[in-house]
């Protein structure tokens, strides 16, 4: 179950295969939904046909008429609709205004950048005056600076709006900076929702904890010393004890468990701590990533851009108590506080 409410931006993720485009198509109605309701502006749309339920859909693929201009583009589907001239030639200008696109409006696609033709699909959509915007990867067949770019502008673009979106992504960085919510899916599955911050900082499970964040969450099996509801005290399988701040009235002494702890939360100690071999450090100007090998376990440590490890140096890893994550054998988490 999942309800959106109006005016949010809620964005899937989840690898390749788990379902979120078949979900998005499905609201979309380009799927049929096996069983369940899916309900818009509280109306049950599972019988209705996708042009009546009021959503307007933008692909990966852009899809445009190459011997058209922007303008009969953005226009040809009201055209099919016969809506009157005058309204047509209204919504299309304003959707062109909107998106930064009016100069361009006489021009053919193949005389555009890859930025602008997405910006006339999304134009297409936006004249429809849809009560949900769907999105299906649509940033993916850009350019690394361009995808940066448009994210500003999808941004900026429901804050003009305010209309309903669902964006489906496999870039989690795109779901961190555009999501109100962000919606977790693994194998047909809703692993979580929550705010980008909230699944960033208290993970239900492994599969959220590893899935959101880059570079991913480093996992450390171990096993319980000692558990309360303030804390756990963690054997590693390469024979350090650690602590984790969690609620872990629920484990036991000699359970299977797995520490998670985030790149960035990893400190270089002068004394104590992990100690972890570097195998590669990879050196990115505002910061470095080393990754290192600690017992058969491979870690990731952020590190200050003008650090720089060699291979086959030893690193001393302090792990902040509470920054620390704890996963069941199931791999369920501990509350955090």
């Amino acid at each position: 179950d999942l309800e959106i409410a109006d005016g949010e931006f809620v964005v899937f993720v989840g690898p390749s295969g788990c379902g979120k485009s078949t979900l998005l198509r499905t609201i979309a109605g380009l799927e049929e939904a096996s069983s369940g309701d899916i309900a818009i502006a509280r109306r049950t749309v599972n019988d209705l046909s996708p042009s009546e339920r009021g959503v307007a859909m933008v692909f990966q693929s852009y899809a445009l008429y190459p011997h058209m201009s922007v303008y009969e583009n953005m226009a040809f589907g009201l055209k099919l609709a016969k809506a009157d001239k005058a309204e047509i030639d209204r919504r299309v200008r304003a959707a062109a205004e909107t998106l930064n696109i009016s100069d361009y409006l006489e021009r053919k696609p193949k005389a555009l950048s890859g930025g602008q033709r997405q910006r006339v699909a999304i134009g297409r959509a936006i004249v429809r005056e849809p009560q949900v915007f769907l999105f299906d990867e649509p940033l993916s067949n850009l350019d690394a600076a361009l995808r940066v770019r448009m994210r500003y502008e999808f941004a900026s673009l429901h804050e003009r709006l305010g209309t309903t979106m669902i964006y489906v992504t496999h870039d989690q960085v795109e779901a961190m900076t555009l999501a109100d919510r962000i919606v977790v899916l693994n194998g047909g599955v809703i692993e979580q929702v929550g705010r980008p911050m909230e699944l960033y900082e208290r993970p239900r499970n492994l599969f959220v904890a590893e899935f959101i964040g880059s570079p991913k969450m480093n996992l450390i099996p171990g096993e319980i010393v000692s558990a309360t509801a303030r804390g756990a005290t963690v054997r590693t399988a390469a024979g350090d004890t650690l602590e984790a701040a969690v609620d872990a009235s629920a484990a036991k002494a000699g359970d299977a468990v797995t520490l998670g702890v985030r790149p960035e939360h990893l400190a270089v100690a002068g004394a104590g701590g992990i100690a972890a071999k570097v195998t590669f450090a990879e050196t990115l100007g505002h910061a470095t990533f080393a990754y290192a090998d600690y017992g058969g376990t491979a870690l990731t440590v952020q590190l200050p851009g003008d650090v720089r490890p060699r291979a086959g140096e030893t690193l001393r890893l302090s792990i902040p108590a509470d920054q620390s994550h704890l996963f069941d054998a199931g791999g369920e988490a501990f509350p955090r506080p």
